[in-house]
C-alpha cells in the first residue's frame, strides 16, 4: 500500500466500505464518514465497521486530521463536501476509490468482472469457487456475500493469503479503464448509467487492458463483437464457445441446467443467473479449477444480499416477498421473470434510486416492464430516493406508471414508503403471489422488505 492511514468520505456505500475493509486488513489506520452516519442512532453499516476497528463520524469534517496520510473519495463527492475541502486545506493527499482499488489489484493476480448487470452475483459465485477450491482468494464487490455475513462479517471484502483477488469493476463512472486485470469477464453491454457506444469504448480499453484471458458473453452481439478467443467465451446461443448453457428449468427457487453437457443446479431463480454462472464458471477454469468442481461449489452457493434475496414465505398461502437490487430497465424486466414462475401474480415495486438514473433510463424503463408483465401482475413506482447533493429534479416516476398503463397493464404511482406499504398490503392476492421489492442505493429497502413481508403474514 502506497500510504500507512487512510480516511474514507461516504465510507457506508458498498464499494466504500469494502475497500476499508480490505486496507484495514492489511494493517492500515482506517477511519470514515458519511452523512448516513449518527452519534446517537448508528446504523448497522456504521457498527459493523467499527467492530472491525474503523472509526466512523458524521460527515462534518471533525473525523479528519492532519494525521492520515491520504483521504479516499468516490465520483459521487462533490467539490463542495466539507471534509474534501478540509482534507486540501491541510494538504493531505485526496484519491478516488478506483485509483485505490487499481493500486491494490495491479498487486495481485486480479480476476475482474464487467457489465451492467450481474457483476455482484458473478463476482460472489467465482470467490466461492476459488475459496471452497483451496485457491483462498480475496475479495473487494459491491454486495455482500451471505457466507460471509454468516461469519459476522459485512460480506463485501475477504483478505486471505492466496495469490488470487477477485474485484466488481464497475463502469458507471469511467474509471474501469484504470484496470489491468489477469483475467477479465464482460457479463452484458446495455444502456444504464452511459449511452451503449460510450460503454463500448469503455470496455474495449478494459479489453485491452487485460493481461491474460478476457471473457465474453457470447449471447449479445455487443459483447461478442468484443471477443478475443470464443474457447474462453460463454453463452446459451451458440455451441462453438467454450463453456454452453443448455437445458435450462427454473423449479420453484431452483434453477437447474447443463454446462457443456454437464448437470449443474443452483439454489437461485432466474435464467440470467444461469448467465451468471457460467461466466464464474469460465472464469474459474482459468484460474485452474475444473467445470465439475465449480458446479458442486454452486450447488452449495448461499448467495448475496438484495439478489433475489428470500424475505420470507407464507407457506399457508403460498406468498412470498422477494428484496432484489434490480435498478436498471434489464434487471428490473429480467427480477419480474424470474418471480412469474413461482406464482400466477407478481406485485413488483420498484424505487427509482435517483433523478438522473430515472431521466435517463424511464422511456427504456416503461418498455421493458410493459413487455414482461402478465394480466395479473402489478408494478408500483414510488417517490425518487435523494441522498443529498446538487441535483435537477425535472423528472417523476409516474411518467413510468402512465406509460405502462397506457399498455393496459396494471401500473400505478404509490408515492412514499407508506404510502406504497398500504397498496401492496390491499392490492396483494390473499394467496398464490409474489411481492417484489426493487431498487438501490435506499440503505433501508430490506427494512422495507421485512415491513411488507410482517404486514402480509398478519392479514387474514
Amino acid at each position: 500500500m502506497q500510504y500507512d492511514s487512510y480516511f474514507f468520505v461516504g465510507i457506508a456505500g458498498t464499494g466504500m466500505s469494502a475497500l476499508a475493509q480490505y486496507v484495514k486488513g492489511k494493517g492500515c489506520k482506517v477511519a470514515g464518514s458519511d452523512r448516513l452516519f449518527s452519534d446517537t442512532t448508528k446504523q448497522a453499516m456504521q457498527v459493523a465497521l467499527e467492530q472491525q476497528g474503523i472509526e466512523c463520524f458524521y460527515q462534518d469534517g471533525r473525523g479528519i486530521d492532519k494525521n492520515f496520510a491520504a483521504v479516499v473519495i468516490s465520483t459521487a463527492i462533490e467539490d463542495k463536501n466539507v471534509e474534501l475541502r478540509k482534507a486540501r486545506k491541510l494538504g493531505i493527499p485526496v484519491i478516488k476509490r478506483s485509483e485505490l482499488l487499481a493500486e491494490i489489484s495491479e498487486n495481485a493476480r486480479t480476476i475482474a468482472v464487467a457489465g451492467t448487470s450481474g457483476k455482484s452475483t458473478t463476482t460472489a459465485m467465482i470467490f466461492e469457487i476459488l475459496h471452497d477450491n483451496g485457491l483462498a482468494p480475496s475479495l473487494i464487490t459491491g454486495a455482500p456475500l451471505s457466507s460471509l455475513q454468516q461469519r459476522g462479517l459485512v460480506g463485501n471484502a475477504y483478505g486471505d493469503t492466496g495469490e488470487w483477488l477477485v474485484i466488481e469493476a464497475d463502469e458507471s463512472d469511467g474509471s474501469i479503464v484504470n484496470y489491468h486485470p489477469e483475467i477479465s469477464v464482460l457479463l452484458n453491454v446495455e444502456r444504464d448509467h452511459k449511452d451503449e457506444d460510450e460503454l463500448i469504448e469503455l470496455f474495449e480499453t478494459f479489453r485491452d487492458h487485460t493481461q491474460r484471458t478476457f471473457i465474453v458473453n457470447d449471447d449479445y452481439e455487443q459483447t461478442r463483437n468484443l471477443s478475443q478467443e470464443r474457447s474462453c467465451d460463454f453463452g446459451t446461443r451458440n455451441k462453438d464457445v467454450g463453456f454452453f448453457g443448455s437445458d435450462f428449468v427454473q423449479d420453484g427457487f431452483s434453477i437447474r441446467f447443463k454446462v457443456n453437457g454437464i448437470g449443474c443446479d443452483i439454489p437461485m431463480i432466474g435464467r440470467h443467473n444461469m448467465e451468471n454462472a457460467l461466466a464464474a464458471i469460465a472464469a474459474c477454469y482459468q484460474a485452474g479449477v475444473s467445470i465439475e468442481k465449480a458446479i458442486s461449489t454452486l450447488a452449495k452457493f448461499g448467495g448475496i444480499y438484495r439478489r433475489s434475496q428470500t424475505v420470507g414465505i407464507i407457506d399457508d398461502r403460498n406468498i412470498c416477498v422477494i428484496d432484489d437490487f434490480a435498478h436498471n430497465p434489464s434487471e428490473v424486466a429480467a427480477a419480474i421473470k424470474a418471480c412469474q414462475r413461482l406464482a400466477p401474480t407478481v406485485m413488483a415495486c420498484f424505487f427509482p434510486h435517483g433523478f438522473g438514473p430515472l431521466r435517463f433510463m424511464k422511456d427504456e424503463l416503461a418498455e421493458e416492464v410493459s413487455s414482461v408483465l402478465r394480466d395479473k401482475d402489478y408494478f408500483f413506482i414510488t417517490d425518487v430516493y435523494y441522498a443529498g447533493g446538487t441535483v435537477d429534479r425535472d423528472v417523476e416516476p409516474d411518467e413510468v406508471s402512465e406509460k405502462i398503463a397506457d399498455e393496459g397493464k396494471n401500473a400505478l404511482f404509490t408515492g412514499d414508503k407508506e404510502s406504497t406499504l398500504l397498496k401492496i398490503v390491499e392490492t396483494t392476492p390473499k394467496d398464490n403471489a409474489v411481492v417484489l421489492i426493487m431498487g438501490a442505493r435506499d440503505p433501508y429497502l430490506s427494512d422495507f422488505a421485512r415491513k411488507v413481508y410482517f404486514e402480509l403474514s398478519t392479514l387474514w
